[in-house]
């Protein structure tokens, strides 16, 4: 069950990148989603060249999703222009992955997408 879990989750993340994620592959070269998942903690990124080395590729992460099993609940962040990670005051914890998901797809208060 617990690998059952993982996978649902797994797929959510998934399947949001991929809505996110120019059809365009030449767009693609400029501007990417991605993300990285261990089964506790999700990083959202998006894939860029860097600025003045275009031939660099750089994930500059926006979003920070945790499990916490004791509590049973997704507690999201965003980071700050600083590079630290602060809780999401509007919305900041959620029993389900999906309801998280659909207030970063949101991005009410620009913290996410700018």
């Amino acid at each position: 069950m617990k690998n059952n879990i993982i996978d649902i989750n797994e797929s959510t993340l998934k399947d949001y990148v991929e809505s996110k994620r120019p059809e365009d592959p030449e767009i693609r070269k400029q501007l990417d989603f991605g993300y990285s998942y261990d089964g506790k903690v999700a990083i959202l990124y998006e894939i860029r060249p860097v600025w003045r080395k275009p031939e660099e590729i750089q994930n500059i992460e926006f979003a920070k999703i945790r499990f916490y099993k004791s509590k049973q609940e997704w507690h999201l962040y965003w980071r700050r222009a600083n590079g630290k990670w602060e809780g999401y005051e509007p919305f900041p914890k959620a029993t389900h992955l999906e309801k998280i998901i659909a207030v970063i797809n949101e991005d009410k208060h620009g913290c996410f997408y700018g």
